[in-house]
C-alpha cells in the first residue's frame, strides 16, 4: 500500500524525514509527533505549520496507528535501499542504531551526544539539516553512548572536576561538585593533550635512548662475532699448525725409533751368528771327544787328544748384551725440542712490532692500501713526487718506522705469489738505478722466484730447500745480535737466519710485490696482524 502513494505524502514537513510516530492537526496535516511539539513549545501560540491555522487551547494529539504502520513500513523500505548503497560494518566497526533496528549492520558515520545514537549517511542527514538538530554535538561513533551519561543525573558527562578527578554532569558542578574546580571535558582533553605531548617527547627521547643503546649492543655483538670468528679461524690455523708440527715431530719420533729399533735387531742377529757359529764348533769337537773315548786304539787316542782337548777360540761373552732401546727417552727428546719451538716462537712473537708502509718510499708502479697495510703491483705509473727515499725503477717499499736498537718481529702473507723479497736493509742503502741485494750492500733479505725458488741473498747467495711452501713468512731481527730470522709461519719451521750481520743506523721493514708474471703475481703482500696468544 505505501509503495504506491507517493513518497512525499510520508514525509514531515518540518523535520523532511518519513514520518515518525505521525500525529494529525485538527486541519488535518500530519506531522511528527516529536517535530509538532518542538514547534509548538517553542511558541506561545499553537499554529499548523502547514496552514498556519491557530488552535487554542492546545490540542491534545494522538499517534495515528495505521498512519505510523504505513510510514514505519516505508522507512524501512527506504533504509533497505540505503543500506545497500552504504558501507557494511565490518567486524568491530560501530554499527547505525537506526539500522540495527530494522537488522541491518550499516556502518555509523557519527555518534549524537544528544540523541545518544549513533547515525549511518543517510540517517545523520536531518542533523545537517534541522536547524534544531543542527545544535547537536557529533563526535566520531562510539559504541556504548550511554557511558556518557552521569549515572545519578542521566545528563551528559561534559565537564570535568579536578579535585576529585573525574567526568561528572552540568547538574553535578551544581550540587556535591558545586565547590570544586570543575572545566569543561573539552579544557581538560586540552590541557591532558599538552601534558601527553609532553610526554610523548619523553617517551620518544626514552625511546631514541633505547634503540641508540640497542644499536650500540648491536655494534658490540657484531664486532663480538667478528672478533669471534677471527678467532675461531685463528684456532683452526693455530691448531692444524700445531697438529702439523706434532705430526712432523711423529715422524721423525717414529723413525728414529723404527732406526734404532733396526739397528738393535741388526746386532742382536750378529751376536746371534757368532754365538751359532762358535756352538756349532764347540758341538763338533764334542762329538769327536766323545768319538775318541769311545774308541779301542789307544795310540790314535793319545795323539789325537791334544788338538781336540782345547777349545777353539771363542769370543768373552760376558759383558756383551743387547739393551732394550728405551722409545720413552726419544719421545721425552721429541716433545722437548717442539716445546723449545713454541717457547722460541712465543717468545719472537712477544717482540712484534705494528708495520704500516711508507708511501714516500714506494715506487710508483706499486699499489698500496688505505690503511697502507698492502702492497700490490699496478699496471701503471703513478705520478708521484721524484723524492730521495722513493725506490726507482726497483719495484719496493719500506716499512715508515725504522729500528736502532732492541728485537722486532712482523709478519707478512705472501699467499699463492710466484714472485716477492721480503727483509730488512739499512736506511742508507741505495735507491735510485739498479739494486744488488746483499748484506755488504745493506740488504737482509729472501726472495721466491718463478714459484719455486727460494733463496736467501746472503754472500754467497744460498738456494733453500723448503719442504713446505710458506703461505706467511715471519722476519724477526736482532739488533744487538746482529741477526735477522726469516720462519713459516704456518708450519712453524725455520727457513733461513742471517748472522754477524754489521748493523748501522737505523734498519727498516723491506717489501718488494715482485713482477705480475703473467697475471699469476697480482696478488698484494699483506702485513698481518701477531696473535700474541698463540
Amino acid at each position: 500500500m505505501a509503495t504506491m502513494l507517493p513518497e512525499k505524502q510520508f514525509r514531515c514537513t518540518i523535520c523532511q524525514e518519513v514520518f515518525t510516530d505521525p500525529v494529525t492537526t485538527p486541519c488535518g496535516h500530519n506531522f511528527c509527533q516529536t517535530c509538532l511539539q518542538s514547534e509548538w513549545d517553542g511558541g506561545d501560540v499553537c499554529r499548523c505549520p502547514t496552514c498556519s491555522r491557530t488552535f487554542s487551547p492546545r490540542p491534545e494529539m494522538s499517534i495515528n496507528t495505521a498512519f505510523k504502520e504505513l510510514a514505519d513500513t516505508l522507512r524501512h523500505m527506504l533504509v533497505s535501499a540505503s543500506a545497500s548503497l552504504l558501507s557494511a560494518a565490518k567486524p568491530g566497526e560501530v554499527v547505525c542504531d537506526v539500522c540495527a533496528a530494522t537488522s541491518l549492520q550499516v556502518k555509523a558515520l557519527k555518534s549524537c551526544l544528544v540523541c545518544l545514537t549513533s547515525y549511518c549517511e543517510t540517517h545523520l542527514e536531518p542533523h545537517r539539516r534541522v536547524a534544531t538538530l543542527k545544535l547537536h554535538k557529533l563526535m566520531e561513533p562510539v559504541r556504548n553512548l550511554q557511558d556518557r551519561m552521569c549515572k545519578k543525573h542521566e545528563r551528559l558527562l561534559e565537564m570535568f572536576c579536578r579535585d576529585e578527578q573525574k567526568c561528572v554532569c552540568q547538574f553535578c558542578t551544581e550540587t556535591e561538585h558545586k565547590d570544586h574546580k570543575a572545566v569543561t571535558i573539552e579544557d581538560e582533553s586540552r590541557e591532558r593533550k599538552i601534558e601527553m605531548k609532553k610526554t610523548e617527547a619523553d617517551f620518544e627521547q626514552i625511546i631514541q635512548e633505547r634503540l641508540k643503546k640497542m644499536e650500540e649492543i648491536k655494534s658490540c655483538m657484531k664486532l663480538s662475532t667478528e672478533s669471534a670468528e677471527k678467532e675461531l679461524m685463528e684456532s683452526d690455523r693455530l691448531f692444524t699448525s700445531l697438529s702439523r708440527s706434532m705430526e712432523d715431530r711423529k715422524t721423525e719420533v717414529n723413525t728414529e725409533i723404527k732406526e734404532k729399533q733396526k739397528a738393535a735387531e741388526e746386532r742382536a742377529e750378529e751376536l746371534i751368528g757368532e754365538l751359532q757359529r762358535e756352538i756349532t764348533e764347540l758341538q763338533r769337537r764334542n762329538a769327536e771327544l766323545e768319538k775318541l773315548r769311545s774308541a779301542e786304539d789307544h795310540l790314535h787316542l793319545l795323539q789325537s787328544l791334544p788338538s781336540l782337548a782345547s777349545p777353539p777360540p771363542t769370543k768373552e761373552w760376558t759383558e756383551i748384551s743387547v739393551h732394550p732401546e728405551l722409545c720413552v727417552v726419544t719421545v721425552r727428546r721429541a716433545l722437548f725440542k717442539l716445546n723449545q719451538t713454541l717457547r722460541n716462537e712465543l717468545e719472537i712473537q712477544k717482540e712484534a712490532v705494528n708495520v704500516v708502509l711508507d708511501p714516500d718510499t714506494a715506487h710508483p708502479n706499486i699499489v698500496l692500501s688505505v690503511d697502507l697495510k698492502q702492497a700490490g703491483r699496478g699496471e701503471l705509473l703513478h705520478i708521484v713526487p721524484d723524492n730521495p727515499q722513493r725506490f726507482d725503477p726497483v719495484i719496493c717499499v719500506l716499512g715508515k718506522k725504522g729500528f736502532l736498537s732492541g728485537r722486532f718481529y712482523f709478519q707478512v702473507t705472501v699467499g699463492q705469489k710466484t714472485f716477492w723479497d721480503l727483509g730488512v736493509v739499512k736506511e742508507s742503502v741505495n735507491r735510485k738505478g739498479m739494486i744488488t741485494s746483499k748484506p755488504e750492500n745493506g740488504f737482509w733479505t729472501v726472495r721466491l722466484r718463478n714459484g719455486r725458488e727460494y733463496r736467501a741473498l746472503d754472500s754467497p747467495s744460498v738456494l733453500l730447500s723448503l719442504t713446505e711452501k710458506p703461505h706467511t713468512v715471519g722476519v724477526f731481527t736482532d739488533y744487538e745480535e746482529g741477526t735477522v730470522s726469516f720462519f713459516n709461519v704456518e708450519a712453524r719451521s725455520h727457513i733461513y737466519t742471517f748472522s754477524r750481520c754489521l748493523f748501522s743506523g737505523r734498519i727498516f721493514p723491506f717489501f718488494s710485490p715482485g713482477v705480475c708474471d703473467e697475471g699469476k703475481n697480482t696478488a698484494p703482500l699483506v702485513i698481518t696482524d701477531v696473535n700474541h696468544d698463540s
